[in-house]
């Protein structure tokens, strides 16, 4: 089995990492752990503290951030799989996070995609939007939310 785990380094995508355990690993082959840099997210930047970073500052800020997210849950996964035999890549995508997660499920081709909620309430996921929600509507495969516990 091919699975796709999207991971932000939040706490939802913590426990959506920390899922691969319920996963068979005899059955498991491949996994590509993505994290996907969003650079359409408006930054609050206050222009008034006299310095303004470029867009080259923030996106190389946004992927040193991201290599790390991908480091610690591919070292936490190899750790959860032992001597498995599975093969792990990582990769860095820049883009709608919904878009590029899809895209890349299918290339692979993933018959799983495992991603965490956010858990919004109605009013926040009207006007954030919900990733998780646009992946299970546009994925060719199935894909596992996780939810991470209280608190």
């Amino acid at each position: 089995m091919k699975v796709l785990l999207a991971t932000d380094g939040g706490k939802h995508s913590q426990a959506a990492v920390e899922a691969i355990r319920i996963l068979n690993p005899e059955t498991l082959t491949e996994l590509k752990i993505i994290s996907v840099i969003d650079m359409s997210v408006p930054l609050a930047i206050d222009i008034y503290a006299g310095y303004l970073p470029s867009t080259a500052e923030i996106e190389a800020a946004a992927k040193e951030t991201a290599e790390n997210i991908l480091k610690e849950a591919s070292q936490k996964v190899s750790e959860m799989l032992g001597n498995k035999p599975v093969k792990i890549t990582t990769e860095i995508l820049v883009g709608s996070p919904e878009s590029a997660i899809v895209e890349t499920a299918e290339q692979m081709p993933a018959d799983l995609i495992i991603v965490g909620s956010h858990s919004y309430n109605r009013w926040e996921r009207l006007l954030l939007g919900s990733v998780s929600d646009s992946v299970v509507h546009h994925a060719h495969c199935s894909v596992l939310i996780v939810k991470s516990q209280a608190g």
